[in-house]
């Protein structure tokens, strides 16, 4: 089995640094050519479109940002559709039902199976191996890919045998994780313009039932600081809110609290906040309550 991966941004390059660390070769592409230099340095062949890749590799890993781009990666006139090796191209990345739906169709009318295998955990897991994989998808390509897989999870949790399973499974946590930060960024604020110390504040939450991951470690770590330096760009949030949004009307299912946090993200972007980090939301937060949360730590 060869590899190759298409796409090296933030979260893209720990993973397929890690497939190289096991495989000792891989095939790799990034539209920012210098995303790719440190692959490179440890052997990596550079390829100077998607097609390449599939050109050289079976199995091709995508870890892309946006939808447009992923269907751009699988089916555009470079696309790994019309790579000459490929057998079973990976989605790393969240992109919804309906779009790894169509890729299964476009690629499979090819003979290229489709694995869905969104990634959660965040940039330092990935760098770490400890990130976790939803997969879904049939179960003998399943056990073809996972020795890749397992290069850079630390968990890998298979959830059923029709792709597109994962990407619900990736949009809910996604969801409750934009969810507890603006709750924490909420609450937070609001202490703030009380008077309370925001440190005993959340420590009595940490303590306490509303402990969650925005108050254990992205409040603390990337808010306090002043910094909002999380790793994940708003405009990512902006695409998984609204995923979720569609995956909610197409099953029928209410949406009370997504729908408000929906609208928070949406006027964070219409804001300017698109380009930066997802933890300025607090910055929207803080706008509309007429206080600044304190800066506590360097």
């Amino acid at each position: 089995m060869t590899a190759g991966f298409i796409g090296t941004g933030n979260m893209g390059l720990p993973l397929a640094t890690h497939i190289l660390d096991q495989e000792k070769e891989l095939s790799v592409y990034d539209v920012d050519r210098h995303a790719t230099e440190t692959l490179a340095e440890k052997q990596g062949r550079v390829a100077n479109a998607p097609v390449e890749v599939a050109n050289q590799a079976d199995t091709v890993f995508a870890c892309l940002p946006s939808i447009e781009s992923f269907h751009a990666v699988a089916a555009a006139d470079n696309g790994v559709i019309h790579g000459t090796a490929i057998k079973t191209f990976v989605n790393l990345g969240t992109m919804g039902t309906d779009a790894v739906g169509e890729v299964e169709h476009i690629l499979g009318d090819n003979g290229i199976d489709v694995f869905d295998c969104p990634i959660t955990g965040g940039t330092q897991r990935a760098w770490d191996k400890t990130i976790t994989a939803i997969a879904s998808g049939p179960q003998a390509v399943f056990e073809r890919v996972q020795p890749l897989i397992k290069a850079f999870a630390g968990e890998i949790h298979y959830i059923g045998d029709k792709v597109g399973q994962a990407q619900v499974a990736k949009i809910v946590n996604n969801m409750m994780s934009i969810t507890n930060l603006a709750s924490c960024i909420e609450g937070v604020v609001l202490g703030a313009k009380a008077g309370i110390d925001v440190e005993k504040l959340l420590a009595v939450i940490n303590s306490g039932s509303g402990q969650n991951s925005a108050s254990l470690t992205k409040v603390p770590r990337h808010v306090l600081n002043r910094k909002f330096d999380l790793g994940g760009p708003m405009y990512i949030s902006q695409k998984d809110v609204t995923l979720w949004r569609s995956e909610a009307e197409r099953l029928g299912v209410t949406q009370w609290v997504g729908n408000t946090v929906h609208h928070l993200v949406m006027q964070a972007c219409a804001m300017g906040y698109g380009p930066g980090d997802m933890t300025e939301i607090a910055k929207v937060v803080e706008q509309m309550s007429d206080v600044e949360i304190p800066k506590t730590r360097n």
